[in-house]
């Protein structure tokens, strides 16, 4: 097995591009993680995930649990064998999904009981139980259970949710089976709330991760405070630790986030806009199904690499760089 551990080989300023080893393969970052919520990137086959240039994707502990069930999956040889993906896989907990069913929620110190947004049915998550799906589901990296905060929210309130995230956090930590190649995440709230952040990082960092995410954002603080806010959590991180920021899939904040020194992104942003028929460029979005693109034989942008213009695929972030002219050589 392979030991999980990041290496760092190029660095500008805060921004830097290295390497993730992991048991299930390694991860060159900075890495975009497509989204396969419920153990399939929507409407993309896995060889041409991997055509893209992604090294790893995410799935989902809510929804997996739900349909078809972590027993299911395990039974079938584990989420990897599930999806036909054969490189690295992170699950995030549920916590997001968690807080968005607000109605269908009771949260403890314990934990969440839940009712399923598919047939109402009732069902408990803890810290414990969060890590023990994962465990099943074969995860190369495990993330905490936490509550993600809502926004907005009084500066009390989020400190009351974020000590409770660290107190499972915690717990998440003692339930963790430790294998070779395989990580638990961390995941630092706080909130729009500098001071409550950086105790976020701190209580994380006392208790010793495998990595560190930065949650709770991209959920309508706007995109000022979104870099603001990670860019200074991200120089709270260790270094010698991957740093991953939940959530987030814009082109503009991408960039700005590894110019903070963050190492991994998800979101369903280029799959969702794919099926809609949007695009990114230097020049903003484009909606390709607009009539007047109907005729017009031109790429999007002129000499440009990425699939849609010339017909291969060279991945999401690759698009990125030569539409956006961005990021410059780190990657």
């Amino acid at each position: 097995m392979n030991e999980f551990a990041l290496s760092v080989t190029a660095r500008d300023g805060a921004a830097r591009s290295g390497r993730l080893d992991t048991a299930h393969g390694p991860v060159l970052t900075p890495a975009f993680m497509p989204v396969g919520t419920a153990g399939t990137v929507k409407g993309v086959l896995p060889e041409a995930v991997a055509a893209t240039g992604a090294d790893i994707v995410l799935g989902n502990t809510y929804h997996l649990m739900l349909r078809p069930g972590a027993d299911t999956v395990e039974k079938l040889g584990g989420l990897r064998r599930f999806m036909g993906w054969p490189g690295p896989v992170l699950t995030d907990s549920g916590g997001f999904q968690v807080m968005s069913l607000a109605d269908l929620r009771k949260l403890d110190e314990d934990g969440v009981y839940f009712q399923s947004h598919i047939d109402g049915s009732r069902h408990r998550l803890t810290p414990e139980s969060a890590i023990a799906i994962q465990h099943q589901l074969g995860s190369t990296i495990t993330m905490v259970l936490d509550e993600c905060t809502p926004f907005p929210a009084t500066e009390g309130d989020v400190e009351k949710s974020m000590q409770l995230s660290m107190r499972w956090a915690e717990r998440c930590r003692e339930a963790f089976v430790e294998r070779d190649g395989h990580a638990l995440f961390g995941i630092v709230q706080g909130g729009i709330y500098p001071a409550q952040r950086r105790r976020s990082a701190e209580a994380l960092q006392e208790i010793g991760f495998d990595g560190y995410a930065i949650g709770g954002l991209a959920v309508g603080e706007g995109p000022e405070l979104l870099r603001e806010i990670s860019r200074s959590t991200a120089a709270l991180l260790p270094e010698d630790r991957p740093r991953y920021l939940m959530g987030v899939g814009r082109p503009q904040d991408i960039v700005a986030a590894v110019e903070a020194g963050i190492d991994m992104f998800d979101c369903v942003l280029p799959t969702r806009s794919g099926r809609n028929g949007q695009a990114f460029t230097r020049r903003g979005k484009v909606n390709i199904r607009n009539a007047r693109h109907a005729g017009d034989p031109r790429p999007l942008e002129a000499g440009c690499a990425c699939p849609a213009c010339a017909g291969h695929s060279r991945g999401y972030l690759h698009h990125l760089v030569r539409c956006g002219e961005i990021l410059g050589g780190i990657l």
